[in-house]
This record gives C-alpha cells, structure tokens and sequence, in this order.
C-alpha cells in the first residue's frame, strides 16, 4: 500500500481508485479536495456513494469519517444529490 493508505478511512479499494484518476499523494489529495476527488472516482465507479464521500473529507481532515461535524455530513450529502441530480 501507498501513502494514501496511511490516511484514516483509505484503504486499498480507494487507495487504488485514487490513484487510477490520477490523485496519488496526501498533498494532491488534499488540493483537489474530497468533492472533486469523489466526481473522479464516480465516474469510474457508479458505486461511489456518500460513505466515499465523506471517507475522502474525513481523510483530508486526519480523521475517521464518523467524527466529521454534522453540518460537514450535511453540506457533502446535499452536494452529492445535486451532483447525481444534474449529472446522471
């Protein structure tokens, strides 16, 4: 496994997704950010859920996804329905 995996919530399945669009270190993760992150990984994955979404936010931020603020949950929840809404 890579540096991604070092990660909280990265494991090998999206340590390897990652890295198939392209996002291969912690610094470019965290300069693309989760949501961009997730469009990438949607895109080569359908399957790609708001679990995902959350685990790629609570990665930049250091921690598990559970621990992420409520209003966070909300606001990335809100963004992935608008996305699969308008572009699905």
């Amino acid at each position: 496994m890579g540096e991604l995996s070092k990660l909280p919530n990265i494991g090998k399945v999206l340590e390897k997704q990652l890295n198939e669009v392209g996002i291969n270190s912690i610094e470019n993760l965290r300069e693309i950010g989760s949501k961009k992150a997730w469009i990438k990984i949607k895109n080569i994955d359908e399957s790609a859920c708001l679990n995902r979404l959350c685990a790629l936010e609570g990665a930049i931020r250091n921690i598990r996804w559970h621990d992420l603020d409520e209003s966070i949950k909300k606001d990335l929840k809100e963004f992935k329905q608008n996305y699969e809404e308008n572009n699905l």
